[in-house]
């Protein structure tokens, strides 16, 4: 049965350069295709799980600009529910700017703008309401986060993080949650756990277990996803595509699970549906716009 998911997270604009190789440090290389998108972790992850299928609502924060316009415009066509939306003149709205190698990797660099600007005020408590999965990252005040994860306490629901960017998270921002979703970096910066192998990754599971996570998804890139829940434990494979563009696959990973969830399905059924999903978005250009729909999943 289908129910109301939220996600509250960061909302840009994506400035995509494509060309053979990275530049070196002070090196100016020619690039090839230019996209401007729409994207941030947040925006991406709600578009994902709404052409999925998911009833979703968004929360983000974004300047008085057209890149604001844009991405509400956007979002709304998307079918998500974009009622709690917040918007400050004192910032501009967050931009990306993203350079992708012959290889289909990235590299990103993000000027948050509003992004850094929400704050607990800018989400009330009807925000919170019918809802019955949140998903967040950190592409937002990591006191923001916080008060989402300690709101979601008092009200039972369960709450998704993907603890992207990388960065060290104290023990009160995992204690509790119903699911983590690092990829390899992620897991070990948090952890201290280098994931190498596989009883690296059971030994980085543990650790996430241990501080009062429910279920643990450390995502492997092209390799799948390693997955420890009470049904579960193991790596699930990706299917094996020819990747173009990898910039959103971890976002796509997170809204399809999300999606999955919402609907009653296991643990290893969403994770399984969740890397079908990643790798469709890998086979095409752009954040939000190579997130699969629900008809391409059959």
């Amino acid at each position: 049965m289908k129910q109301k998911v939220l996600v509250i997270g960061s909302s840009n604009t994506d400035m995509v350069v494509k060309t053979a190789h990275f530049p070196k440090p002070g090196e100016t290389v020619l690039g090839g295709t230019f996209l401007m998108n729409p994207g941030g972790k947040g925006a991406n992850q709600a578009v994902a799980a709404a052409r999925l299928g998911a009833d979703v609502r968004f929360i983000a924060k974004t300047g008085l600009d057209i890149f604001g316009q844009q991405a509400r415009e956007g979002l709304t066509k998307e079918g998500i529910d974009t009622q709690y939306l917040a918007e400050t003149g004192a910032f501009s709205s967050g931009v990306a700017l993203i350079t992708v190698n012959a290889e289909g990797q990235n590299e990103i660099v993000v000027a948050s703008g509003a992004n850094m600007d929400l704050h607990p005020s800018d989400i009330p408590d009807t925000a919170f309401e019918q809802i019955a999965i949140v998903l967040l990252q950190l592409e937002i005040p990591l006191e923001t986060v916080q008060w989402i994860i300690d709101k979601c306490a008092k009200l039972a629901i369960r709450v998704i993080l993907n603890p992207a960017p990388a960065t060290t998270l104290g023990d009160h921002f995992l204690d509790g949650l119903f699911l983590i979703t690092p990829n390899e970096t992620e897991a070990e910066i948090i952890t201290g756990i280098s994931v190498d192998s596989t009883a690296a990754l059971k030994r980085a599971a543990t650790y996430f277990l241990d501080k009062g996570v429910q279920n643990v998804a450390i995502t492997l890139g092209s390799k799948g996803v390693y997955l420890v829940s009470k049904d579960f434990s193991g790596t699930i494979t990706a299917p094996i595509v020819a990747a173009l563009d990898s910039t959103a696959a971890g976002d796509v990973f997170n809204g399809a699970i999300l999606k999955s969830l919402a609907d009653g399905e296991s643990m290893e059924e969403a994770c399984r549906f969740a890397c079908r999903a990643a790798a469709i978005s890998v086979t095409r250009m752009g954040a939000q716009t190579s997130a699969p729909y629900h008809y391409e999943m059959d």
